[in-house]
């Protein structure tokens, strides 16, 4: 399974950018889905996590409120809407299908990961 990131870029700080992460295949479809960011010099962090079907998400405390996580079961795709970016929002961000159908925030709860794609916030 290839997880493919993508709709990351440059924006200024308050702005919003949607990130897409598309799977190949529809194995993932009963899986939990999830969003981590590495920023520089950081370690990796969760994000945002969906469950299956949809029916439950989860934030990082630090993006509460201003990101939303949703799925698309039919076009394999999840997506992170995020609004009012902040400069320390600046990171790597990858998605993730984790091993069962609930999004943990622990990496090791995660079989498949994309490439990441680079969201750079500037103030």
């Amino acid at each position: 399974v290839q997880l493919q990131a993508s709709g990351g870029g440059l924006v200024q700080a308050g702005g919003s950018l949607r990130l897409s992460c598309a799977a190949s295949a529809r194995t993932v479809s009963n899986n939990g889905m999830a969003w981590f960011r590495q920023g520089p010099g950081k370690e990796r962090e969760f994000v945002a996590g969906i469950s299956w079907n949809g029916g439950r998400s989860s934030y990082a405390d630090s993006v509460k409120g201003r990101f939303t996580i949703s799925r698309d079961r039919i076009k394999n795709t999840v997506y992170l809407q995020m609004n009012s970016l902040k400069p320390e929002d600046t990171a790597v961000y990858s998605c993730a299908a984790a091993i069962s159908a609930i999004a943990s925030m622990k990496t090791p709860d995660y079989r498949y990961w994309g490439q990441g794609t680079l969201v750079t916030v500037s103030s």
